[in-house]
């Protein structure tokens, strides 16, 4: 096959890389703002498969959330006390580091505070999280500091009588009020910005199809016909993840709508629904909807970024009778984003082997916890 890339082009961006980073998401842009910093006189590039970045940081549905009262008693029964502050503490500083590099206004944050909403058929696990509030509280007295709170209570959660009138759900919400919501597309924009300003080189429609380390050298194979030598790589694809590397990651898909305009939209703040498994918000009055992975695990566990009529129909469902009940509701578009988890929360950064990263396996936060991951991806980095 004939080369078509120029000398310029080669010699440009493409030969004496000095760190290359794979997925130009929230980590690998965070990664990649980290190094300039640490090496301000290498060469820095961004290789990013898609014309956007591919996975889950621009679709997701920008809620600056940490983990909603029943998913995080889930993972206390999967992990250690220790183990679950460890992940809560990491997304609260994700979230803040990510406020601080960019700024409120450029990200469009809002602190609304966050919503737990319990269907009629969920009356024992809403029980079950009043229960347990107290200790939970207790758990994360330190991580929060009161001047940060949007309201005068001390407790991160606590429960609230349903201020929106949702039908066939629990009279109770539990509310956090810590969490807050982004604008999805200005966040990815100023990041990109800012590392472009850094003076990163970034590269869409660059697939990475293979990575090798043999006899001191990386290689990397560029959409499936060209050879580059970087002296580092980092691997921050996510979701993606697995298609490279031979780690604890699978994808897990994420369908999203979002509605047409609703005049006087009762929606304020962030909501997660159903053990977290559906979430939505109010975004520039239209409904955001996402979620249904859980209604067939094994079909979500693809890098496919289409929709599917089972999980489409239920949120659709759950809008018309749960929602927005008795409101007319169009809807605007559709979408999918790629997430990566795996058998444990935490993320997995480390040195695969020598020379080659990986920061992974965000586990649907990238929002809170991708600029973490992304500083103590560039951390690893030895030059």
């Amino acid at each position: 096959m004939i080369d078509k890339l120029s000398y310029w082009e080669r010699k440009t961006w493409l030969q004496d890389i000095d760190v290359a980073i794979i997925g130009s998401g929230i980590v690998g842009l965070c990664c990649a703002i980290r190094l300039t910093e640490r090496f301000p006189n290498k060469k820095i590039v961004v290789l990013e498969r898609g014309i956007l970045p591919s996975g889950a940081s621009t679709k997701n549905a920008g809620f600056a959330c940490f983990g909603s009262a029943s998913e995080l008693l889930d993972d206390l029964s999967r992990h250690s006390s220790e183990e679950v502050l460890d992940l809560v503490q990491k997304r609260v500083s994700g979230l803040k580091r990510l406020r601080g590099l960019l700024g409120d206004e450029a990200i469009d944050f809002r602190q609304h505070g966050g919503f737990e909403v319990f269907l009629e058929k969920d009356k024992t696990l809403l029980t079950q999280c009043t229960d347990q509030l107290t200790s939970l509280n207790s758990l994360l007295a330190d991580t929060f500091s009161r001047n940060d709170a949007i309201l005068p209570q001390n407790e991160v959660f606590f429960v609230k009588n349903d201020p929106f009138s949702f039908k066939n759900t629990q009279n109770e919400v539990i509310f956090n009020q810590f969490e807050g919501q982004i604008d999805t597309g200005k966040m990815m924009a100023s990041l990109l910005q800012l590392a472009q300003e850094k003076g990163v080189f970034i590269l869409n429609s660059a697939k990475i199809t293979s990575i090798s380390g043999k006899n001191e050298q990386i290689s990397l194979v560029l959409n499936k016909k060209h050879q580059i030598y970087p002296k580092r790589v980092c691997v921050a694809t996510n979701g993606f993840a697995k298609q490279l590397l031979d780690e604890d990651v699978e994808p897990a898909r994420a369908q999203v709508l979002i509605t047409k305009p609703i005049k006087n939209l009762p929606i304020k703040g962030t909501f997660h629904l159903d053990r977290g498994y559906y979430y939505f918000r109010n975004i520039h009055d239209r409904l955001l909807f996402g979620g249904g992975r859980n209604l067939d695990f094994d079909a979500e566990r693809t890098v496919e970024l289409n929709q599917t009529s089972l999980v489409m129909d239920r949120l659709e469902t759950l809008i018309n009778e749960t929602i927005l009940p008795g409101c007319h509701v169009e809807i605007d578009q559709r979408w999918s984003g790629i997430m990566g988890v795996g058998s444990q929360k935490k993320a997995i950064v480390k040195e695969v082997e020598g020379g080659i990263y990986c920061g992974v396996r965000l586990g649907g936060m990238g929002v809170a916890i991708g600029s973490h991951i992304g500083s103590e991806l560039a951390e690893l980095v030895e030059l």
